[in-house]
């Protein structure tokens, strides 16, 4: 266990805000990826970049925030030796098409992704994102500006979202709710009595869980401050998922309970493990309660199921029967959702394109997220609910269920017979320091 004293000097100046700080609310902007042809102009449009790319230190002062992330080919694209390319994880290096393939099904596999991921043409992802929509414009046309300066660096695409009233994900739950307590970072504004994690766990060139050492990319000046990123465009099968609810639903009007015991939260965002038997805005809006609680006094989810998809992917003091150790597998998440609604009450899909952009951090987030998609998502052996799979981010075929305890111990076993999340894309990105863009924009 990392000691809760154990606070390091974190550089705040030289680390992306999104490493440490959460996004505002509520907000609008875009996901651009880039392509470069030209290694010189590649390193030109990262020297233009850094003035927009907020510090963990400047942003409460900032209104518009720009965050830069490097895939393995785009940092072999600028030109960054291959000494300090050999110094980066196998997985990053091999990237997230290659790497998952085993690990997706159905039309989630990358062969079926949406262009360009999975291509390796992904050199940089750029998130402009900003309270203002003004704010916003302005920023973007300012890049716009310059990139028709740099034929060499192409935009492959670009993705808009904005935060729908309440925060809430297409399936109608409030999203963005909890982030790690690290160790140097400050007070968290979200209240949670979880145990601090150690900064090297999120920030690399710090120590980490239990002071084990993470390693650095080479030289120090590239990989410290520094963090890896993965980068995730779900497409979310609302239509189908209200259409599961009602017909599993224990009495009539019981979607609603039916689906805060798959989400392990309400629609405001209130957790079960507070608010058992209804939805509580009031407590949902709460930043001092809503994430201030443990499972321990909940062994077999009576009051949250031990199943539910944020238990699953936050486990905090339930007692595991396999890696116990949930602080080596935290991530820092940062959705964003894209998508008009589908209207409530709508049960038949109309065809538009909804759902999030899931991007997640930390020191090692190539490798822990695998670890999460194949033994928290995709199994339920690490519970004791053997082969049961997450009901809300996983795979189903219909061999397996979700049980939601009743009156222990009687138990309700649901077939998952439908899949409500499609992976349409993704990648692996390095979010380098502040310095470390410095350097490479200066490589010759």
């Amino acid at each position: 266990m990392a000691p809760a004293n154990d606070n390091p000097n974190l550089e705040l100046g030289d680390i992306q805000s999104p490493i440490l700080r959460r996004r505002p609310a509520p907000y609008l902007g875009c996901h651009v990826l880039f392509h470069f042809t030209d290694a010189a102009q590649g390193r030109e449009f990262i020297r233009r970049l850094l003035p927009h790319v907020v510090s963990a230190a400047d942003y409460a002062s900032s209104e518009t925030w720009a965050a830069v992330a490097i895939t393995f080919s785009g940092l072999q694209a600028l030109g960054v030796p291959k000494a300090s390319l050999d110094t980066f994880p196998i997985a990053f290096q091999q990237g997230m098409a290659a790497r998952v393939g085993e690990l997706e099904t159905g039309d989630s596999v990358p062969e079926k992704w949406e262009h360009p991921y999975g291509t390796g043409q992904i050199h940089v992802a750029l998130t402009l994102l900003s309270i203002s929509e003004q704010k916003f414009q302005d920023k973007l046309n300012l890049a716009c500006q310059q990139l028709q300066e740099l034929p060499g660096v192409q935009m492959l695409c670009r993705e808009d979202f904005a935060q729908v009233a309440g925060g809430r994900t297409p399936f109608g739950y409030k999203d963005g709710i909890s982030f790690p307590n690290i160790c140097g970072n400050g007070a968290s504004p979200i209240v949670s009595p979880e145990e601090p994690v150690a900064a090297g766990e999120f920030v690399l060139g710090y120590p980490g869980d239990c002071g084990r050492a993470i390693p650095l990319p080479q030289p120090d000046i590239l990989g410290r401050n520094g963090t890896f990123t993965g980068f995730r465009k779900l497409h979310s099968h609302v239509a189908l998922f209200r259409q599961f609810l009602q017909a599993n639903a224990a009495a009539p009007g019981g979607e609603e309970l039916l689906a805060a015991k798959m989400v392990g939260r309400w629609p405001s965002g209130a957790p079960l493990m507070l608010s058992p038997e209804q939805d509580s805005p009031e407590l949902g809006s709460d930043l001092q309660q809503v994430n201030n609680f443990l499972y321990g006094e909940d062994p077999v989810g009576s009051k949250c199921p031990v199943g539910a998809h944020i238990r699953r992917m936050n486990p905090r003091d339930t007692e595991l029967a396999v890696m116990t150790n949930v602080r080596l597998h935290r991530i820092i998440r940062h959705g964003t959702a894209y998508g008009a609604p589908l209207p409530p009450g709508v049960l038949q899909d109309d065809g538009q394109s909804r759902g999030i952009f899931f991007i997640f951090l930390s020191a090692t987030a190539p490798d822990t997220y695998e670890f999460l998609k194949r033994e928290w998502i995709q199994n339920g052996n690490f519970l004791g609910l053997s082969t049961q799979r997450d009901p809300i981010a996983a795979w189903h075929d219909g061999n397996e269920t979700f049980t939601v305890p009743a009156r222990w111990p009687v138990r309700r076993r649901i077939p998952m017979m439908e899949s409500f999340t499609r992976t349409l894309g993704g990648e692996y990105g390095f979010m380098p320091s502040l310095s470390a863009l410095r350097w490479i924009s200066e490589l010759q």
